[in-house]
């Protein structure tokens, strides 16, 4: 029994897992996000962290990690590599950033975006701007009154079929379509009921409730 677990072990412990988003071109180099780190421009054969750039064009990029291959497109949500790809995740681990706040990137409905927790929020909150960059019809959404900086404006109340961060995918959470400007779309509470929070220094632990 002992030298199956340590099998076991030992086989989990050389599983390699990632997630890598195309965030733009830079002539024929893809710039990769590799698990939430800063961008790195990675030209055709070259590596990082892992991850190797076999080709690009136009907007496309295909890469490898750990034997596996994938095509990535500008704008949509990261590829996830290793763990075969059918896991359901259930834990996702943020670390502040400058000002203490909790962003990280992941994807509604299958579109990249930048999101930043807002415990504050009641809901999910993301921009007119963002809204039509993903494709959401939020004009066919429930009309709603929003309190803003500058009054009370036209917003609407939509439901996301799906929020994804890392592994962790999360289906048919209420949000709020603003058109005002914001840098991100903001993680409020009908997002985060579905988890249990807590704070570990500098590190938010989210662990899946349902």
């Amino acid at each position: 029994m002992k030298r199956m677990v340590a099998a076991l072990v030992a086989a989990l412990a050389g599983c390699a897992f990632a997630q890598v988003a195309l965030q733009g071109m830079m002539g024929n180099k893809a710039l990769l996000i590799i698990d939430g780190s800063a961008p790195k421009a990675v030209a055709p054969g070259e590596s990082h962290k892992g991850v190797k750039v076999l080709s690009t064009q136009g907007d496309q990029a295909v890469v490898e990690f750990d034997g596996q291959r994938q095509t990535l497109r500008v704008g949509d949500a990261p590829g996830s590599f290793g763990g075969g790809g059918s896991s359901r995740g259930s834990k996702i681990v943020l670390t502040a950033g400058s000002g203490g706040h909790f962003v990280t990137p992941g994807s509604i409905n299958g579109r990249q975006v930048q999101f930043m927790v807002d415990t504050g929020a009641t809901g999910v909150g993301l921009s007119v701007s963002d809204a039509e960059r993903i494709g959401l019809d939020y004009k066919k959404g429930q009309p709603i009154r929003l309190n803003t900086a500058n009054g009370q404006a036209q917003g609407w109340l939509v439901r996301l079929n799906s929020i994804r961060i890392g592994d962790v995918e999360v289906f048919d959470v209420e949000a709020a379509v603003s058109p005002g400007g914001m840098p991100y779309v903001l993680l409020g509470n009908s997002y985060l009921s579905r988890f249990q929070m807590r704070r570990d220094n500098d590190q938010l632990v989210l662990e899946r409730r349902f």
